[in-house]
């Protein structure tokens, strides 16, 4: 999967370095949590039990690998400051494919004008309720307080994949970059 290609290569070159057997695990969840990042032990939860296809599988690795490589570059505080969740959650909301057109219809949810940065929004907001016991309105608060610095950080994929073409582009282009600053 491209998508979880470029984020294994960012993460190595920040100096994190992801092993299958050791990161990843695949266990039976409560409820209808897909998956999660544990910043304890540094590993992803694939919910077996929850994940009943390979393009659902998919984007639950891409947006777990998008809460490691944030743990990983920018020492995320995940359980005192909701604001450093909120920011993950959007990232991974907004890079994942979480908000694709065609995922949305599926959820029969889609608009034309700024329905991505809704879709982002609502789906941040309903991570942190998932994973924090903290009220609506602090989730709420939180997500509107760090959105736009959040939705516009791109790293390390450069621009918003909106399909697989567009994330094996933006692989293509990380592979490249220290290529053409070396030109400068």
């Amino acid at each position: 999967d491209p998508y979880a290609q470029l984020l294994l290569e960012a993460m190595k070159q920040s100096g994190c370095t992801v092993f299958n057997d050791r990161h990843f695990s695949c266990e039976n969840c409560d409820g209808c949590v897909s998956g999660g990042f544990d910043s304890a032990t540094s590993q992803i939860v694939l919910c077996q039990n929850n994940i009943r296809h390979q393009s659902h599988m998919n984007r639950v690795v891409t947006h777990e690998l998008i809460h490691a490589f944030d743990h990983c570059r920018a020492h995320v505080d995940w359980f005192k400051n909701v604001k450093h969740l909120a920011c993950s959650e959007i990232r991974a909301a907004n890079l994942s494919g979480d908000c694709t057109l065609m995922n949305e219809i599926a959820r029969f949810k889609f608009g034309l004008k700024g329905h991505h940065q809704t879709c982002v929004r609502d789906r941040a907001i309903r991570s942190i309720l998932a994973v924090r016991k903290v009220s609506k309105e602090t989730a709420e608060k939180a997500v509107d307080e760090v959105f736009d610095a959040c939705f516009n950080d791109l790293e390390p994929f450069g621009r918003i994949p909106h399909s697989k073409t567009d994330a094996k582009r933006a692989y293509r282009d990380f592979q490249n970059r220290d290529r053409y600053n070396a030109n400068l």
